[in-house]
């Protein structure tokens, strides 16, 4: 790789930090581009319910805390929207709520919070015309999720059980690993009732899903035997019981991942948003199986996309969201898949939930390459648009935006077309060969969308005014392009999936985009791995790589993981004790020598699905074998796989960019390493 510039390599700390902070504040002002504060202060609108009567959409918006103030994850506050009127309400905005529902037969919304004297998280019931909230129903332990029976009294309800006490005479306590687990436990109520109590639902196991038949005399459960997270992912079976008796009616013998269960408005199917066979790697396809037991079956089985959430309200047609490589429809289809029909498509718009009224009208959340998630509607009438209908980040009106495009390119196999997005630097010159950031979804099971790509770990928008064009590929064994591709990576670790990341990069080169002297590369969980392989494997490819909650080794990581059933099962495809070479060999740690990408890795101290061993793994090799080459690993306290806190979101923002501005602009793998400190400013 060719240096360009000899400014970092000839600066200390102190020069680089006070020019990473004054160019980009410079640049910022100059062109008014989108900053990490920004991004540190950005709303989005998480979920949306329409009234049945389709006039009022009851919505919650994810507001962050201050970093500067308190290191707290996102709340999310309740707001109603009149839908012939157009205004909104604030309706609980003192704390977060979750489950917000529109309680049937009453004019009221109802929703899970824990206020100031709770003790738990218990349900919430406010006046639809507003008003202070009235607690309905609490119980020993947070109430997970509910569903309502259509009498507008009953709920089902799901809690984990209590935590057995440790009965030693030590005041200290040791964590028995896996060991004294709790299950989520199913259970009934009747809010009306003054002296409230509930019953345990009598299936063993621990419950995730519970579902009222249309008329309320059965419920759906599903059940994993074990409240381990492998058991969650790849073992929940589902049951119809009689609520009153407790009786298990009949058992649907479904195998593989679970998402959402849906009965016919006559009660006697259920739809499953399921996966195809035990080795399919997401819950994106839909099932029919009849409510008095059998093996679910699939439909639309060639369906070159997937299912993302269903609703079952006519009798023949099944309601849905699906993702088409990075658009969105919303549609319905047959419940035997003879007939589908679109309402919505959009390629500029990536749909997250819908909600439908019995009038057929339609409130859906959906981000574009302009903003993040706003309340959208649609109307029942024919050739109807939709609406937008909120406005959040006032900021965004006083920003330039890089162009954002879906991109296409042939895979070197010639087996797929890969597709991907690409936003260019804001102010781009056609033909001008500029820094990009490759960014690396995780999964593999995932995909990119083609709506709003930026975040406190995702650079996008904040990277393109710095200067850099952000490429998201959507790899072999990405979703949204139906069930073989999504199985085309399995049992091939790091192999052509990796390799159609750096296909897509060639692609950007041949266009005359990007520089092939300054190719980056960040990512989280899978994406963190694909970053540690480039940086190990590829390296000669990449200038600088920022790695995530990623992994470096694949041998310690099956002992490490949490879900080592579903890696073998949706991903290595072979145990690892038959064939240890070969695990090692589709590892980042066995290809060190190759090394010469500068590299910042960061991990949450507390990730139980990627260990935060795996960053040490690669950190320790690259800092014994590689003694030259610039590496930092940096942990952050308490957060997981992946930052939920404000504070964290910030300081990771802020050094990710200052590692790619330090020696992915620069192309200089010799440029003085930053300082160690945290590279966010004082706040203005």
């Amino acid at each position: 790789m060719n240096s360009i510039s000899s400014v970092f390599r000839k600066s200390g700390y102190l020069s680089v930090f006070i020019l990473f902070l004054f160019s980009f504040q410079a640049t910022a002002i100059a062109q008014n581009v989108v900053t990490p504060q920004h991004i540190a202060s950005m709303e989005s609108v998480s979920s949306t319910v329409i009234s049945s009567d389709g006039q009022h959409i009851a919505y919650t918006v994810s507001k962050p805390a201050d970093p500067y103030k308190e290191n707290a994850a996102n709340s999310l506050h309740l707001y109603v929207l009149e839908v012939e009127e157009g205004t909104t309400k604030p309706y609980y905005t003192s704390g977060s709520v979750s489950s917000v529902q529109f309680r049937p037969g009453q004019n009221t919304l109802t929703f899970l919070t824990q206020r100031e004297n709770d003790d738990t998280r218990s349900l919430y019931e406010i006046p639809l015309d507003g008003g202070e909230p009235v607690k309905l129903f609490s119980f020993s332990q947070n109430i997970l999720s509910y569903s309502w029976h259509n009498d507008g009294n009953h709920i089902a309800f799901m809690a984990n059980e209590q935590k057995e006490k440790s009965a030693s005479s030590l005041p200290y306590e040791a964590d028995v690993y896996e060991e004294n687990l709790v299950n989520r436990r199913g259970y009934i109520a009747n809010v009306a009732v003054s002296a409230q109590s509930a019953r345990d639902i009598a299936v063993e196991g621990s419950i995730y899903m519970m579902e009222w038949s249309p008329d309320g005399n059965r419920l759906a459960v599903s059940a994993a035997p074990t409240p381990h997270v492998d058991d969650q992912y790849m073992s929940q079976k589902i049951f119809i019981i009689n609520p009153d008796t407790q009786q298990v009616i009949s058992e649907i013998n479904n195998e593989g991942k679970l998402g959402q269960i849906e009965w016919s408005p006559n009660g006697q199917r259920l739809a499953l948003l399921a996966a195809s066979n035990i080795n399919d790697p997401i819950d994106g396809r839909i099932l029919i199986v009849s409510a008095r037991g059998g093996v679910p079956q699939i439909i639309d089985r060639n369906y070159q996309g997937m299912y993302n959430q269903i609703k079952w309200v006519e009798e023949n047609y099944i309601h849905f969201l699906s993702s088409e490589s990075a658009a969105s429809r919303l549609g319905k289809i047959r419940f035997d898949g003879a007939e589908k029909m679109t309402l919505f498509y959009s390629d500029e718009h990536a749909i997250s939930s819908f909600s439908k009224s019995d009038t057929t009208t339609f409130s859906f959340v959906a981000s574009s390459p302009s903003h993040p998630g706003e309340v959208f509607y649609l109307p029942n009438r024919e050739n109807a648009m939709h609406e937008r209908m909120t406005y959040h980040n006032e900021w965004l009106n006083s920003v330039e935006l890089g162009r954002q495009e879906m991109v296409s390119y042939p895979s070197r196999d010639g087996e797929y077309t890969i597709d991907g997005i690409l936003i260019y630097p804001v102010g781009y010159a056609e033909g001008t060969q500029v820094p990009v950031i490759t960014q690396v979804h995780g999964g593999p099971e995932s995909h990119y969308d083609n709506g709003w790509l930026t975040n406190y770990s995702m650079p996008g928008q904040v990277a393109a005014g710095k200067g850099y064009a952000v490429f998201y590929p959507n790899y072999r064994g990405s979703t949204g392009r139906g069930i073989d591709f999504a199985f085309s990576s399995q049992a091939d670790l790091a192999g052509a999936e990796f390799d159609d990341i750096v296909d897509g990069v060639d692609f950007l080169i041949e266009q005359g985009i990007a520089d092939p002297d300054r190719i980056g590369v960040t990512g989280g969980s899978y994406g963190g791995y694909a970053s540690a392989w480039m940086s190990t494997y590829y390296s000669h490819r990449f200038a600088a790589a920022v790695m995530f909650v990623g992994v470096s080794d694949n041998i310690s990581k099956w002992g490490e993981s949490d879900i080592p059933e579903e890696l073998y099962l949706v991903h290595a495809r072979k145990r690892l004790w038959n064939d240890w070479d070969w695990f090692l060999q589709r590892s980042p740690i066995f290809h060190v020598e190759n090394a010469q990408t500068p590299i910042l890795i960061m991990h949450g101290a507390e990730d139980p699905r990627v260990h935060p061993s795996q960053s040490l793994e690669l950190y320790r090799h690259l800092k014994v074998r590689k003694p030259n080459l610039p590496v930092r690993l940096v942990y952050y306290p308490g957060e997981g796989h992946g930052n939920r806190r404000a504070s964290a979101k910030l300081d990771y923002s802020y050094r990710m960019l200052q590692w790619f501005d330090t020696y992915l602009m620069s192309g200089d793998a010799t440029a003085q390493k930053p300082s160690w400190q945290s590279p966010v400013p004082e706040k203005e």
